[in-house]
């Protein structure tokens, strides 16, 4: 069976945002939809997944809420289902970035559709830098790119100001999985002071849906924060898996590394593996395959974190975005 996965964003201000969780977990639910919704004051940042004709019917009954009655989503296919359960949560920030000057309704970088990065990220006057953080950066991304070498989304603010040049005439292009965090990211560098900041519209995503890889200029593959973990070309499943140890994606290379261990422990993180923790993710594991033996999922077993918990973890082991 094909599942379509459904990403979306919209900064707006909610009033209620704990009346409204309500009625939209009730709505998804009874719609099947598996993932995570993140409702803030300043707006609504989800990625869900569910059979065309019940995302369908979900999609509607938002838009049917005045505050997302023009939300735009981006779709992309799904081999399994990606998301074990449905979850919305309350959150202060919709993608955590701590800087309440960094205010996209305010003030943002301007918009560039995927069609014209190319001839933006070309120009060798552009500082071209990638806003997501390093266990991203790793598996992908566009040719000449400055990586922050970020943890978390929290720490991006403090790498902008330490390191971008003083000139503020510089003009800057960002990226990042979906858009979201370019939001958040070009509103803080307009707010210091630079005049050219621009950012690829719908992100990398986008960039990978309605570009040919002939033209491209991406490299690798994209992380996403479900359980298909990394997507190339055409939002074609790559081949990339998830430690479920520490959270790090594994490229076929490092699932053939005498370290690595399906469900338990990877290159990254073998050599600081405790017994106890060895043994616990061996049990958790081994209970995962009795369930799929079985025909029913393993709700015990680690759920890959979406692009909206991941925009709230903290922790460079759990990558949840942007």
């Amino acid at each position: 069976m094909v599942y379509r996965v459904s990403s979306f964003y919209k900064f707006v201000p909610l009033e209620a945002p704990a009346d409204l969780r309500e009625s939209i977990l009730e709505a998804g639910q009874a719609c099947a939809v598996s993932g995570t919704i993140l409702l803030a004051p300043e707006g609504i940042n989800a990625t869900i997944a569910a059979k065309v004709s019940n995302l369908d019917a979900f999609i509607a009954f938002l838009r049917s809420q005045e505050p997302f009655s023009d939300l735009e989503e981006k779709r992309s296919r799904a081999s399994e289902l990606p998301f074990m359960r449905f979850k919305v949560r309350l959150k202060k920030e919709i993608v955590t970035i701590g800087e309440p000057a960094a205010n996209p309704r305010k003030v943002v970088g301007k918009y560039v559709d995927p069609s014209d990065w190319n001839t933006l990220i070309e120009d060798p006057r552009v500082l071209l830098i990638d806003a997501r953080n390093d266990y991203e950066v790793r598996i992908g991304q566009f040719k000449g790119a400055v990586d922050p070498q970020t943890a978390s989304f929290r720490d991006f603010p403090a790498w902008a100001r330490e390191n971008l040049p003083p000139d503020t005439t510089q003009p800057i292009a960002m990226y990042c999985t979906g858009g979201i965090r370019c939001e958040k990211a070009s509103s803080l560098i307009r707010q210091m002071g630079y005049k050219q900041v621009y950012h690829l519209k719908g992100g990398i995503l986008n960039y990978l849906e309605k570009v040919p890889s002939r033209k491209s200029r991406w490299e690798g593959s994209c992380f996403v924060f479900d359980g298909r973990v990394g997507l190339g070309h055409g939002l074609e499943e790559s081949d990339y898996a998830l430690c479920h140890g520490c959270r790090q994606p594994l490229s076929a290379e490092d699932r053939l590394d005498p370290r690595y261990e399906e469900g338990v422990a990877c290159p990254h993180c073998a050599d600081r593996l405790t017994e106890e923790r060895g043994n616990r993710l061996r049990e958790r594991h081994r209970q995962v395959l009795l369930a799929r033996q079985e025909g029913r999922q393993h709700l015990g077993s680690p759920e890959p974190d979406n692009p909206c918990t991941s925009h709230e973890t903290d922790s460079p082991r759990q990558p949840q975005e942007p």
